[in-house]
């Protein structure tokens, strides 16, 4: 079984505490949105699709227990919070539009004189609860598909090397995972010879995180520094790398984790396959290209220390962005929970896809 990464029952949020893995494992309540703002900000939880269902059920457990008087307010109240959550993490689209979604269905049913404020209520309650289960579905799906994707690329029907960098997992997600999905559907199949991931620095979620869901999963894997994986490449006939996505370009350009660039170029010069897995609520047709995308910057302590102890020398400058953008044309395929695209067809197939 793999990792829990939320709890969620009516009117109660927990969230698995990842600042404080792989020590120890304690989950945190999340009482109403300004909890969700802060474990969204301060990292405790994370991962594109995971910090818009904890933001959006944040919002839930805070007004599940509320009557309101009017529709208007608590249609205020949902679009007040909902834009108030986006900006705890700016570089993920996945809050922004679960948000902007949310925020039409209040408006529709403010203006729908056949329902309640109580029945608006709790359709919103439903429509944010189902998130949890759509998400581990749509993983599984992408699973499946980036296995096949893979697979494919290889040329061979497996076993198969693959690389990955940041956690891409069950605890970056509801459940099972994007790209470490697809890893896991590959060991399901009996086809994953090998997993390697980067520590990635200056957070680790690599060496935290996916090492310790890959520990907990019995996977056959191997964490490796981020400065060693060209020579990884070069000599641990590695079939393709997979990683996940913070948000996609309409251009086929990816956020994700900082050092995910290098890894893409990396790869184009070892002729290693370079997969995006990511669910459609990752990709952003209205920007154009990588070049719109926000880059969020952390603070320099991540990068200056390690727990309590200082490890860069005092007085030094610091540049510490969290993401960079992955050009399309490094990119070989985009591994979603309908299908693989090529980046230069995205924006055609997937606006085709949502038009349906």
């Amino acid at each position: 079984m793999s990792l829990q990464s939320i709890k969620y029952t009516a009117g109660k949020l927990e969230i698995l505490d990842q600042l404080l893995l792989p020590v120890q494992s304690k989950y945190v309540a999340v009482k109403g949105v300004e909890d969700g703002w802060k474990v969204i900000n301060k990292m405790q939880v994370r991962g594109a699709p995971a910090i818009a269902i904890v933001g959006c059920l944040s919002l839930a457990v805070e007004i599940f227990p509320e009557t309101y008087e009017s529709k208007k307010t608590l249609r205020q109240e949902i679009e007040g919070k909902l834009n108030y959550l986006v900006s705890a993490r700016p570089t993920a689209v996945n809050m922004k539009i679960a948000a902007d979604e949310l925020i039409s269905l209040a408006n529709e049913l403010t203006k729908d004189e056949s329902v309640t404020v109580e029945e608006m209520k709790q359709k919103f309650l439903d429509i944010t609860e189902a998130m949890l289960q759509k998400d581990i579905s749509d993983n599984k799906a992408i699973g499946s598909n980036g296995a096949k994707a893979v697979l494919e690329s290889a040329g061979k029907d497996g076993p198969v090397r693959v690389l990955t960098h940041c956690n891409t997992g069950s605890l970056a997600t509801a459940g099972y995972g994007t790209a470490l999905g697809v890893v896991r559907k590959l060991h399901e199949l009996k086809k994953l010879e090998h997993v390697y991931c980067t520590e990635t620095r200056p957070y680790n979620q690599g060496a935290r995180l996916t090492a310790y869901e890959l520990v907990h999963d019995k996977l056959p894997a191997t964490l490796v520094l981020d400065s060693m994986v060209a020579a990884l490449l070069r000599a641990k006939n590695v079939a393709a790398v997979v990683v996940g996505a913070d948000r996609v370009a309409a251009n086929g350009d990816t956020a994700n984790k900082i050092g995910t660039y290098q890894i893409a170029v990396v790869a184009k010069h070892h002729g290693v396959p370079f997969f995006v897995a990511a669910p459609l609520t990752s990709i952003d047709l209205q920007i154009p290209s990588g070049d719109h995308i926000i880059i969020e910057e952390r603070p320099d302590r991540e990068m200056t220390h390690v727990g309590e102890h200082r490890i860069a020398a005092p007085g030094i400058n610091c540049w510490n962005p969290a993401f960079d953008v992955t050009p399309a044309s490094l990119i070989t395929g985009i591994i979603t929970e309908r299908g693989v695209y090529k980046p230069q067809q995205l924006k055609e197939e997937i606006s085709a896809l949502l038009d349906l």
